[in-house]
């Protein structure tokens, strides 16, 4: 079963919930966070980002900035530009863009699920990041990011999700990427027939947030170990999607330096291999296991000899896997795609125009276009307990941080 625990929201006011609400910080380049945090007082990327404008400021991830951002998100409390929800409540998200629209529920999810399997995952994490994280969250006490966690869904949340969401929504808003947002508070009644709904769920699946979630894991044990836990510390911020809605693009791989490899040489390696096929533009390949090769105007399509590739085995067999073990390590001797520094990567929603242009100004010399995997692929890697190579999926929707901020100390 799929247990979800209703909350009371800590959200904005209605007024001003399209000035607070905002992508990640870490999703904007420099001049653009600079910019918002310059032109709007309201943007939940001030809480954030406390010293922006200071001379003077605290280490990166310390206690001490850790202490500003919880001052921040006081303040904004404080002066009312966030509210809390009288009662617990779960919520109903929908996200439109102009390709598709997404509809989901925002609701906490069990760490004893995660803990035991129920909710599943496909990628590691790396310790000094869920240490950082679980040190940030026991300190500022508030999570702002949900957690992406996917389902196979049934007629009964559909329909119970297509009913809520014929009333006025509590909010309604269009950010200037075109995305449409919109949020339904439900009634208790509601709230109750969700919950029962979900208990049909097998299993559910990380889709985005694998830090978040292992981190509001282990803040629970180490509370629960002094005594200190409550009961909102047993559950984690989600916003749950079905499955098939979700959109799956694929991570493509940007080399800085080819080392000792001239072009001609890294093409006759690639040729003991699989086969090579000139291009005349850059394009992104149109199936699984064809990858696309980029130097600066020169491109080719690359497919590996099929005898060499381990279909027995769902990791294996993904593109990402493939690209590492048989180009990155043993050719380019990229052998932790984690910490080497000749590698970058890039979502497949940037443009391939971005690529190029990296590409001729000599920012890195090489680039691997790849083919996305289905959803199905990535949830056979997870109930098989099995990682992914890191950064090989980027999913959709990506949602705004400060819509519904999840307090975890009451």
């Amino acid at each position: 079963m799929a247990d979800i625990s209703p909350f009371s929201a800590i959200r904005p006011v209605r007024d001003k919930v399209h000035l607070v609400a905002t992508r990640p910080y870490y999703s904007y380049k420099k001049n653009v966070l600079e910019a918002k945090l310059e032109s709007n007082p309201f943007t939940f990327l001030h809480i954030i980002n406390p010293e922006f404008g200071k001379t003077v400021q605290t280490k990166a991830n310390s206690t001490e900035r850790f202490e500003l951002v919880k001052k921040g998100y006081a303040d904004f409390l404080n002066d009312g530009i966030l509210i809390k929800d009288e009662s617990p409540r779960i919520y109903i998200y929908r996200q439109t863009t102009e390709e598709r629209v997404f509809t989901g529920v925002i609701a906490g999810s069990s760490i004893e699920e995660y803990n035991t399997g129920k909710i599943k995952k496909h990628e590691e994490t790396l310790s000094e990041r869920e240490t950082m994280f679980t040190n940030y969250l026991d300190l500022v006490g508030f999570n702002a990011e949900p957690v992406l966690l996917s389902y196979s869904e049934t007629d009964e949340i559909a329909e119970l999700l297509s009913t809520a969401v014929l009333v006025r929504p509590e909010y309604e808003f269009t950010t200037t990427d075109r995305i449409k947002h919109e949020l339904w508070i439900l009634s208790l009644e509601e709230t109750v027939a969700i919950q029962k709904a979900f208990l049909s769920i097998e299993a559910t699946y990380i889709a985005d947030g694998h830090h978040r979630t292992a981190s509001s894991a282990r803040l629970y044990k180490e509370r629960k170990q002094k005594g200190l836990e409550t009961s909102k510390c047993a559950y984690f911020l989600s916003f749950l999607v079905a499955e098939k809605s979700l959109k799956v693009l694929e991570y493509n791989r940007l080399i800085k330096d080819l080392k000792s490899h001239t072009k001609e040489t890294f093409l006759s390696a690639l040729k003991n291999i699989g086969t090579i096929t000139p291009l005349n533009e850059i394009r992104k390949p149109i199936k699984e296991h064809q990858f696309t090769v980029s130097f600066d105007r020169d491109y080719f399509s690359f497919e590996l000899f099929p005898h060499l590739i381990d279909k027995k085995n769902s990791v294996n067999s993904i593109d990402s896997a493939i690209l590492s073990d048989f180009i990155l390590a043993p050719i380019l001797g990229i052998k932790d795609l984690k910490n080497s520094d000749n590698i970058e990567f890039s979502p497949g929603n940037i443009p391939l125009k971005d690529i190029e242009e990296k590409l001729a100004s000599g920012k890195c010399a090489l680039a691997f276009l790849l083919f996305p995997l289905t959803i199905e692929q990535v949830n056979k890697v997870a109930d098989e307990g099995l990682n992914m190579p890191p950064k090989s999926t980027w999913l959709e929707p990506k949602l705004r941080s400060g819509l519904t901020i999840y307090s975890i100390d009451e």
